[in-house]
């Protein structure tokens, strides 16, 4: 059995898939399996795949459903990993060509910590090149909320436990596609930490100008799960103006979210309360 799961989720992008074949290829190390899922794609996506499976270079697993969004892709990869580490590599970013040595050798150091859920590296425009300049605070371990709440907002490359991930799946919310990755990040670390490898392992495009669009449309989309994203923030977060913040914005939400969800995850009283005058200033700027 492979160490390493390498996951892909893909959507119609059929011409950005040969480039992670090629870096996945190109590893140093080739102890891992590569489970591309294709969330119904309707694009030459599966003959692409078949040549890649016909080539046998490396292990390639494809799984095809019905377009549900990433978080159901995801959720489906991770039901079906069958290695003990899980890590996504998405089809428009690639691996620096010791990628996979360096997880595995990482890996090696803490994998007898029950406590210790996986690694969290950076993410690159080159090899060398560290996105968005962001450096990682001076600390061995963490967790992704750990890093906000220090003031880091760069871009993370992420290897879990697969055992860790089976336990928090994404919610699968009736009528939306979209679940901010960081609402199971934030279950995780209230468990488990992540030891921190200050060293790039994923070398992605940085963000087109439409970016802040997308976002946007993302959020008013799926409303209830950035609703439960923004409780766990709000819950997690030591008291600070962000805790405040990400009160407000829950409260915001809390407007759109199905009530199913709202009353399985309520915002506390005192954050309810806390978050009030945020709330009524992001309503009067109709922001979310």
């Amino acid at each position: 059995m492979a160490e390493l799961t390498v996951f892909t989720p893909t959507y119609n992008r059929a011409e950005l898939l040969n480039r992670v074949y090629e870096s996945l290829v190109d590893q140093t190390n080739h102890n891992f399996e590569w489970l591309i899922v294709d969330d119904g794609s309707t694009d030459s996506t599966r003959n692409i795949v078949n040549k890649f499976i016909s080539e046998k270079k490396i292990t390639v697993r494809y799984l095809y459903r019905e377009n549900g969004g990433k978080m159901r892709s995801h959720n489906d990869g991770v039901k079906n990993a069958a290695s003990p580490l899980f890590v996504c590599l998405d089809s428009d970013d690639c691996f620096t060509k010791s990628a996979v040595d360096d997880i595995l050798n990482a890996w090696n150091s803490c994998k007898d910590d029950d406590k210790c859920a996986g690694i969290v590296a950076h993410k690159g425009i080159s090899e060398t090149e560290i996105l968005y300049n962001e450096e990682f605070p001076d600390v061995d371990k963490t967790s992704l909320l750990d890093l906000r709440i220090r003031g880091f907002n760069g871009e993370t490359t992420l290897v879990f436990r697969t055992d860790v991930l089976k336990e928090n799946l994404f919610p699968e919310i009736e009528g939306e596609k979209y679940v901010p990755e960081d609402y199971v990040y934030d279950l995780i670390g209230q468990k488990y930490y992540l030891m921190v490898m200050p060293k790039i392992l994923t070398i992605c495009e940085l963000e087109d100008e439409g970016y802040t669009a997308k976002v946007d449309e993302l959020r008013w989309d799926n409303p209830t799960a950035w609703y439960l994203y923004y409780v766990n923030r709000a819950k997690f977060t030591p008291w600070s103006k962000l805790r405040l913040k990400y009160a407000a914005h829950c409260l915001r939400f809390a407007l759109m979210a199905e009530s199913d969800h709202k009353q399985k995850n309520p915002l506390p009283l005192l954050l309810v309360l806390a978050g009030i005058p945020g709330f009524l200033l992001l309503s009067l700027r109709r922001k979310l």
